[in-house]
């Protein structure tokens, strides 16, 4: 396995990285131009397949399979949206990709939508991304004004195209696909049961694909060296490379691009060039806040994919991967991470809506001192619960941290409950 391997960040570095004359100059869309007259829409998905790219997300669901879900001959439009809504603690790598390679992702979007038949996509953005929506815009300003996008795409497909770009409000419930394709709608911005699914009955009623920033982003160079390239990459079943963040007491936080599979005790210590001076390694969250965490003895054998994680009882998630020292007052930082989850409830779901309010309540108390004998057997009985029993996962996303860090940092809590 390669020490690194650069796809999504080949640009970064590069200065003006965001401008199409940039992006040009390193043989942007030309990958685009020639998917075209090189594939059919169903050949495109197919090379999707072969690569074996799952959604980078969180879900990790087979990418080309998705597509391949949309109905046949059902006469109704078909929409792309792309998730960048990315709000969960400690998630920090598509904005990145926003605010670095927009162009990258817009010639992902090119190329998934004609796959899929798609001929209005929208970026769904997260409103607080002040930063990352003028980058965003101005790259497809920059697009319409060179003719890659709009009534004739390049000039010269017969395609038509238009990418419009959706701020939303800041609720992290919208980075569920059905939660943001409400906010698009101009709805209260809450999740829809499923089925059906977006692929059937999806934005206003039609056939829909929710895709997030880094997989879209990943397409050109899958159409460019071939999907079976790309599954040479990673593990037999992650297949690679992913963007992960990294925050907490390590020499170089940041944002890092590896193969699938990639020790995590190694990341730590050579990418980010280990922890800071006076601090030992307590545990780790490895993929965003709401994945189970991690001992310190159990990060020695974990290995950056979806199958090792999961062996391990925690997940990839979105690949925010959250360091913790020594230093850290472990019911503390639960009851943080249990205050956002209550605050980002939609209140949709009662086991949600009572369930993270709770938590967060009996969580403060026992961090303030106040704690009584019980509340560690009353948290997990509530959170037990609250998971599988909502429209969403945001109720499993509040209750697995919470079970983890009682789980594995149990002493902590029961001497603070103690005084």
């Amino acid at each position: 396995m390669a020490d690194t391997v650069k796809i999504l960040t080949a640009d970064w570095g590069r200065k003006d990285s965001h401008l199409l004359a940039t992006y040009l100059e390193s043989g942007g869309y030309e990958t685009a131009r020639e998917v075209f007259s090189k594939y059919k829409p169903e050949d495109v998905t197919a090379q999707v397949k072969a690569s074996g790219l799952r959604g980078r997300g969180g879900a990790g669901f087979p990418t080309g399979l998705k597509w391949s879900f949309l109905p046949k001959d059902h006469g109704k439009p078909v929409y792309l949206c792309c998730n960048a809504d990315e709000g969960e603690p400690g998630t920090f790598k598509d904005r990145y990709i926003l605010e670095l390679s927009p162009h990258m992702l817009i010639e992902g979007m090119i190329i998934a939508s004609y796959a899929i038949g798609c001929h209005e996509a929208y970026i769904y953005v997260r409103g607080e991304f002040v930063f990352p929506i003028e980058r965003l815009q101005g790259a497809i300003d920059e697009a319409y004004a060179a003719g890659i996008l709009g009534p004739d795409v390049f000039g010269n497909t017969g395609f038509a195209l238009d990418i419009i770009v959706h701020s939303g409000a800041g609720a992290y419930v919208c980075g569920e696909e059905t939660a943001l394709i409400e906010s698009i709608e101009g709805k209260k911005g809450q999740p829809r049961l499923k089925p059906p699914f977006p692929a059937v009955v999806g934005l206003f009623g039609c056939p829909t694909i929710v895709n997030n920033v880094e997989s879209l982003a990943t397409v050109p160079w899958i159409l460019k060296n071939g999907g079976e390239a790309y599954a040479k990459l990673g593990t037999e079943k992650s297949k690679g490379t992913k963007l992960f963040s990294i925050s907490g007491p390590v020499n170089k936080p940041g944002v890092y691009e590896v193969e699938l599979g990639f020790p995590l005790k190694r990341f730590i210590d050579e990418l980010c060039g280990g922890m800071k001076a006076g601090s030992k390694l307590k545990a780790v969250i490895p993929g965003g806040s709401s994945t189970p965490i991690l001992t310190a003895e159990e990060v020695e054998t974990l290995n950056l994919d979806y199958e090792c994680c999961q062996a391990a009882g925690t997940m990839l998630g979105s690949g925010a991967i959250i360091v913790m020292d020594d230093k850290t007052d472990m019911v503390d930082a639960i009851t943080t991470l249990a205050h956002f989850y209550a605050h980002e409830s939609c209140g949709q779901c009662t086991p949600c809506r009572w369930g993270t309010d709770w938590c967060y309540k009996i969580l403060k108390r026992i961090n303030e001192g106040k704690g009584q004998p019980g509340d560690i057997e009353t948290l997990l009985e509530v959170t037990a619960n609250m998971m599988g029993t909502t429209v969403c996962p945001l109720s499993d996303a509040a209750a697995m941290p919470i079970q983890g860090f009682l789980k594995k940092f149990r002493p902590e809590f029961e001497a603070r409950i103690k005084g």
